[in-house]
């Protein structure tokens, strides 16, 4: 999926975590996110639920955007741009879930601590490089 030799050449901050904590992070993570949109879903409410649903599609598409423009386009910049309206779609989520079923916001919160952390290791990347 990715030039493991262009990226295996970057300059990465100390505290960049191993590949196999990244992708033991992103399992947690989209397992809570799915959790979450399960009970925004299912709980009945007579408050609008598009919001949320529009915030989570485009979180999902900047989601998928950011992996190639990374890796396959060598754009860090782009993608810290990216990773910035990842942060904010998941602010926007969590505040439509969190009206509808506080328990639906509250379980992203996790999500908006590791999208902060990656900010900044994708801000670190492109500082050193």
């Amino acid at each position: 999926m990715y030039d493991s030799l262009w990226y295996d050449s970057l300059i990465k901050p100390i505290f960049q975590p191993q590949a196999w904590v990244f992708s033991s992070v992103w399992v947690f993570l989209y397992t809570l996110l799915l959790v979450s949109v399960i009970l925004y879903s299912l709980t009945i409410t007579d408050k609008n639920k598009t919001g949320g649903y529009v915030c989570l599609i485009v979180h999902m598409v900047f989601n998928l955007l950011w992996s190639p423009v990374f890796f396959l386009l060598h754009r860090i910049d782009i993608a810290l741009l990216i990773v910035f309206i990842m942060l904010f779609s998941v602010i926007l989520m969590i505040i439509c879930f969190f009206r509808v079923s506080k328990l639906s916001g509250l379980i992203l919160f996790p999500y908006i601590l590791w999208l902060i952390f990656a900010a900044y290791l994708n801000y670190q990347i492109l500082i050193l490089n």
